[in-house]
C-alpha cells in the first residue's frame, strides 16, 4: 500500500464516517438541511485536497458540486462523476444499529450510504488528495457530484446540457458499482436501463363495509394483484404485448464468456436463505441479472394495514413498479407498452392510472478502449489478476446520458459487493474495499495518460 495512504489511513476512516452521520435521503423532504449540509461538507473537503474552482452549483433541486485541478491542456482529462444522496433507510426496526450511526465490525462499515455512493464517491476525494500531496497527479481532473442520483438525477440532464464547455473531457470515471468479490476483480462494461412507475387502481368512491358490499362489488386491492399476476407466464416470461420486440440477444458464444465468471448457486442461496432460485426460463441467474429485462412489484399497498382489524373493501390499491432494460429497449418505449397494456387489462368495475415516475436507458460501453484497458491495468496492478468484464443488473440513467450529450464514454470502477445490500437495512462497505480503491484510482490515471499519449 501506498505510504500516504498507509499514514492517513485513520484520517480518510473518520473523514467517510463523518460523511456518513449526514442524513442526505433525497427522496424526503424533511432531511432537506441534512442533504445540503452533506454537500457543504463536501466541498470542503474537496477545497482541502487540493481542488480548484469548487464551487456548489445551484438546480432547480439540491446542488452539484463542482471543482476541477488541470495540470497541463496537454494531458487527458478525466470527468469523476459521484452522488451524496442516499436511499431512505425505512424501515429502521430492521437496522441491527441506527443507520446514520457508522459502525465497524467484521471488518465493515455499516451505515446507509456507505457503499451507495458515499464510500465510492469519497474514494476519488482520498485518491485526489493523495496524488496531489505527492505531485503524481498524471491527468487533468474534474469533478461532478450531484444529491439527486436516488429520485432519477432530474436536474443533472440540464446541466449537463448547459455546462458542455466547463465539463469537457476524455472520459468519465465512476465508482458506483462492484466486483464479483475481494480476489475476483471485475469491471462494469454494461447496465440496464430503468423504467419506475406507479398505478393505482379505484373502485367505489370510498370504503366500504366488506360485509354488506363484499361479493357485490369489485375490491381493488384484489383486480390489482391478479392483475400484477398477469404480468408473468408461467415461465416468468412478462406477458405485455411486444415488450421483448427489441431486446439484444447474445449469441452462444458470447453467454459461453459470461458462463466463466466464477459463480456459486449454492452459495447464492444460502446468503439469500432460499430454497430455490427464482426467473425467466432458459437463462441462468447471472444472466436473469444482467442481460434479460425484467418487471417488479417494489411497493405494493391499500386498505386497512394498522393494528387489530378493519373489515373494509378500500378505494383504492396502489402499487409501485420497476422495469429494468437491456440494449435496445428504451424507457419511453416500455413505458408507454406498460400502460397500454395495464389499462387494457383492468375490468370495467374498476378505474386505472399509470403514473410514470423516472427512468434512464441501458448502456453498454466498450472493453477495449484506452480508458477501459487503464482501468484493467488498475485493477491487475493492485489486486494481483486481470478484471474480468461483467454487466450489471442495475442501472445508472446518466452513463447513457453521459455519451448522447457530451460524447463520452464512462469507465465504472466500482470496489463494492453484492453482499453490501445496498438499498436495504444494514447496507454496508469493507474496509478492505474502501481503501482498495483509494489505492487502485491513481493507477488508473497514470496508466491513461501513458496510453493515451502512447508511451
Amino acid at each position: 500500500m501506498n505510504d500516504f495512504l498507509t499514514q492517513n489511513k485513520d484520517r480518510f476512516l473518520n473523514e467517510l464516517l463523518d460523511l456518513l452521520r449526514l442524513p442526505s435521503v433525497s427522496a424526503d423532504p424533511k432531511f432537506k438541511d441534512d442533504v445540503i449540509a452533506t454537500a457543504q461538507f463536501l466541498k470542503e473537503k474537496l477545497e482541502a485536497a487540493g481542488a480548484d474552482k469548487v464551487e456548489l452549483c445551484q438546480t432547480a433541486g439540491y446542488p452539484i458540486l463542482y471543482g476541477e485541478k488541470m495540470v497541463d491542456p496537454k494531458l487527458p482529462t478525466v470527468l469523476v462523476y459521484g452522488h451524496y444522496d442516499v436511499q431512505p433507510a425505512d424501515p429502521y426496526e430492521l437496522w441491527d444499529s441506527p443507520p446514520f450511526e457508522p459502525v465497524i465490525k467484521n471488518e465493515k462499515i455499516y451505515a446507509r450510504g456507505a457503499c451507495d455512493d458515499k464510500g465510492q464517491m469519497y474514494m476519488h476525494f482520498k485518491a485526489f488528495e493523495m496524488m496531489m500531496r505527492e505531485n503524481k497527479l498524471a491527468c487533468n481532473v474534474k469533478f461532478m457530484i450531484e444529491g439527486e442520483e436516488e429520485v432519477g438525477s432530474e436536474n443533472l440532464g440540464t446541466f449537463v446540457k448547459n455546462n458542455k464547455k466547463k465539463l469537457k473531457a476524455d472520459v468519465i470515471l465512476i465508482s458506483d458499482t462492484g466486483i464479483i468479490a475481494n480476489d475476483t476483480p471485475s469491471i462494469t462494461s454494461g447496465l440496464r436501463g430503468l423504467s419506475y412507475l406507479e398505478v393505482e387502481v379505484t373502485g367505489p368512491n370510498r370504503d366500504l363495509h366488506s360485509g354488506l358490499y363484499g361479493g357485490a362489488v369489485a375490491n381493488p386491492i384484489n383486480i390489482l394483484c391478479k392483475m400484477i399476476a398477469s404480468l408473468h407466464d408461467e415461465n416468468n416470461h412478462i406477458t405485455i404485448p411486444g415488450f421483448y420486440d427489441n431486446v439484444d440477444e447474445l449469441s452462444k458464444e458470447e453467454r459461453a464468456e459470461m458462463a466463466k465468471a466464477p459463480f456459486d448457486l449454492e452459495k447464492y442461496k444460502k446468503a439469500l436463505d432460499l430454497g430455490d432460485i427464482h426467473g425467466e426460463a432458459g437463462y441462468s441467474t447471472l444472466e436473469r441479472t444482467s442481460i434479460r429485462p425484467t418487471l417488479d412489484v417494489n411497493g405494493i399497498w391499500g386498505g386497512y394495514t394498522g393494528e387489530g382489524a378493519k373489515t373494509v373493501i378500500a378505494s383504492k390499491a396502489f402499487a409501485k413498479i420497476s422495469m429494468r432494460l437491456v440494449p435496445h429497449q428504451t424507457s419511453e418505449e416500455i413505458t408507454e407498452k406498460f400502460q397500454k397494456h395495464f389499462e387494457s387489462i383492468a375490468p370495467k368495475s374498476v378505474k386505472v392510472l399509470v403514473k410514470p415516475h423516472h427512468g434512464g436507458e441501458p448502456v453498454v460501453t466498450p472493453t477495449n478502449s484506452v480508458a477501459y484497458q487503464a482501468a484493467s491495468k488498475a485493477y491487475e496492478t493492485t489486486f494481483g489478476k486481470k478484471p474480468i468484464p461483467v454487466r450489471s443488473g442495475g442501472s445508472i440513467p446518466i452513463v447513457a446520458m453521459f455519451k448522447s450529450e457530451l460524447g463520452i464514454d464512462s469507465v465504472m470502477m466500482g470496489f463494492g459487493l453484492d453482499s453490501d445490500a445496498i438499498h436495504s437495512p444494514n447496507e454496508s462497505y469493507g474496509l478492505f474495499n474502501y481503501f482498495k480503491g483509494i489505492e487502485t484510482i491513481p493507477y488508473f490515471y497514470q496508466y491513461y495518460a501513458e496510453m493515451s499519449s502512447g508511451k
